[in-house]
């Protein structure tokens, strides 16, 4: 079982980005899926979510309206489109997996089984 997030790299501030969360060794139909963020010296910090399910989506205050998640079953892969990047958005972005077939889907790290190693994005002009 394995996650692959890529995509990032150096954006400026206002510009947008689409990282890409690869799965390998399963597929991703039944699993809830988490994008996470870690900038140095602080916490991991959940950004968005989404169900296996119906497809339902969860955004932290700090995104919502900028981001969004999407998945394609067919293509064993979950996307995070990032627009209007601001500097506080620069981070290692690492994405996360748990089996879960019902739709529970959670915003907390502690919840996901699987993770990927992660993508740096970094705003800067």
């Amino acid at each position: 079982v394995q996650l692959q997030a890529s995509g990032g790299g150096l954006v400026q501030p206002g510009g947008s980005l689409r990282l890409s969360c690869a799965a390998s060794g399963f597929t991703l139909d039944y699993y809830a899926i988490g994008w996470f963020r870690q900038a140095p010296g602080k916490e991991r910090e959940g950004v968005s979510c989404i169900s296996s399910s119906d497809g339902s989506t969860y955004y932290a205050d700090s995104v919502k309206g900028r981001f969004t998640i999407s998945r394609d079953n067919a293509k064993n892969t979950v996307y995070l489109q990032m627009n209007s990047v601001n500097p506080e958005d620069t981070a290692v972005y690492l994405c996360a997996a748990k089996n879960s077939p019902t739709g529970v889907v959670s915003t907390t790290r502690w919840w996901y089984r699987y993770w990927g190693q992660g993508t740096q994005v970094t705003v800067s002009s």
